[in-house]
C-alpha cells in the first residue's frame, strides 16, 4: 500500500531550520507494511534549506503563508504547486496520508492562524494538507502528533487498509459478486464502529444489481469509510464480541464459555486489552473451523506485529 507522509516525519532534513522530525514508529515499523510517498510542500515548491519560518495570517477559512520576518507572500507559489503535485499523487493511488501537525503547509488542523493584530488562532489548516483533503475528501488522514493516542492510531491504520483492499478489489473489477464478498468480509468491523451504517450498507448491496457498478461503487466506499471514521469503543467491540460468540453456541463447552464470557467481561471492564478476546476467539475460530468468521476482516484487521490493539 502506498501511503503519503510529511517528508521531515521519515528523518530527511528539509525542515526550515534544517532539521527534521522523525516519528520512528512510522518509519521503522509502520514502514515495514506500507510504502511510503513523501511529500515535502515547501521545499518541492522551490523553497530552500534552511530558510524563514511561514505562518499562516488573515482569514482562517482562506489565510495567506507568509515568511515570520518579512512577510513575503508564498500563498500563490504553494496553491500552483499544490494543484500540480495532487494531480501526480492522484496517479499513486494512495490509501491515506499522515501530515505534520502544526505545519502552515501540512498541519491538518488547530494550525495557528494570525488575525490582524498579530494574535495566533488555532483553528486553521495547512495550505496543502487542506487542499488534499478537498481533493481526497475518503482517503484516512492524520497527523503524526494525533497518531500517539493508541485509538486514533489504530482506527487510522486499520481504515488505510480497509482502503488498501479496496483498491484491490477496483483493480480486479467490480462486479455484484466480489462487492458482496468484500461486503461480508467486513461487516463484523463495520458493526464495531458504526451500526446504522452497517444496516445501511446490507440494504446497498442488497439492491447492487439496480445501480450502475459506477454509481454504486461511488456510494459504497463514501459510505463505508464515513462509518470507520467513527472510533469504535469499548461498548460497541463487546456488542461484535458477544455477536461472534454466538457462533460457537454449538460447540463450546460450558468451561470455554465460561472463559470466554470471563475474558469479555475484563475486557469490558477495562482490565484487558482487545486483543485478549480477541485472540481467545481466533483460536475457538480455528480450534472449530469457523468458515464464515475465518474471512472476518474485525478479527485480523491489520498485521499483529503492529501491536495496535495491545493498548485499547
Amino acid at each position: 500500500m502506498k501511503i503519503g507522509i510529511s517528508t521531515c516525519l521519515l528523518g530527511d532534513n528539509v525542515r526550515y531550520d534544517g532539521g527534521h522530525k522523525l516519528d520512528r514508529y512510522l518509519r521503522d515499523l509502520l514502514g515495514k507494511y506500507v510504502s511510503y510517498v513523501p511529500v515535502c510542500p515547501e521545499t518541492e515548491s522551490g523553497m530552500p534549506i534552511p530558510r524563514e519560518a511561514l505562518r499562516l495570517v488573515g482569514d482562517i477559512d482562506s489565510p495567506r503563508l507568509v515568511t515570520q520576518k518579512s512577510g513575503e507572500d508564498y500563498t500563490s507559489v504553494m496553491q500552483s504547486w499544490a494543484s500540480k503535485r495532487l494531480d501526480a499523487l492522484e496517479k499513486e493511488k494512495l490509501c491515506g496520508f499522515i501530515f505534520k501537525s502544526k505545519s502552515p503547509s501540512s498541519g491538518m488542523e488547530r494550525v495557528k492562524v494570525y488575525n490582524d493584530k498579530g494574535h495566533p488562532v488555532p483553528k486553521g489548516r495547512g495550505i496543502f494538507a487542506g487542499m488534499f483533503m478537498e481533493r481526497f475528501p475518503l482517503l484516512p488522514v492524520e497527523e503524526e502528533g494525533r497518531l500517539h493516542d493508541p485509538m486514533l492510531r489504530e482506527n487510522f491504520i486499520t481504515r488505510i487498509f480497509v482502503y488498501g483492499r479496496w483498491l484491490e478489489l477496483m483493480e480486479q473489477g467490480l462486479t455484484t459478486a466480489r462487492l458482496i464478498d468484500f461486503h461480508t468480509r467486513h461487516k463484523l468491523l463495520l458493526m464495531a464502529h458504526n451500526v446504522n451504517a452497517y444496516r445501511e450498507l446490507g440494504r446497498l448491496v442488497a439492491g447492487a444489481r439496480e445501480l450502475p457498478p459506477d454509481e454504486l461503487a461511488d456510494q459504497y466506499i463514501s459510505k463505508l469509510m464515513t462509518a470507520l471514521k467513527l472510533s469504535s469503543t469499548i461498548k460497541k467491540n463487546v456488542n461484535v464480541l458477544q455477536h461472534v460468540m454466538g457462533y460457537f453456541k454449538k460447540d463450546l463447552s460450558s468451561d470455554e464459555k465460561q472463559e470466554l464470557l470471563e475474558v469479555i467481561g475484563n475486557y469490558k471492564d477495562s482490565l484487558v486489552p482487545l486483543i485478549v478476546p480477541v485472540t481467545l476467539l481466533n483460536h475457538y475460530v480455528r480450534k472449530y473451523d469457523q468458515p464464515y468468521l475465518k474471512e472476518q476482516v474485525y478479527l485480523n484487521p491489520h498485521p499483529m506485529e503492529l501491536k495496535l490493539r495491545n493498548h485499547v
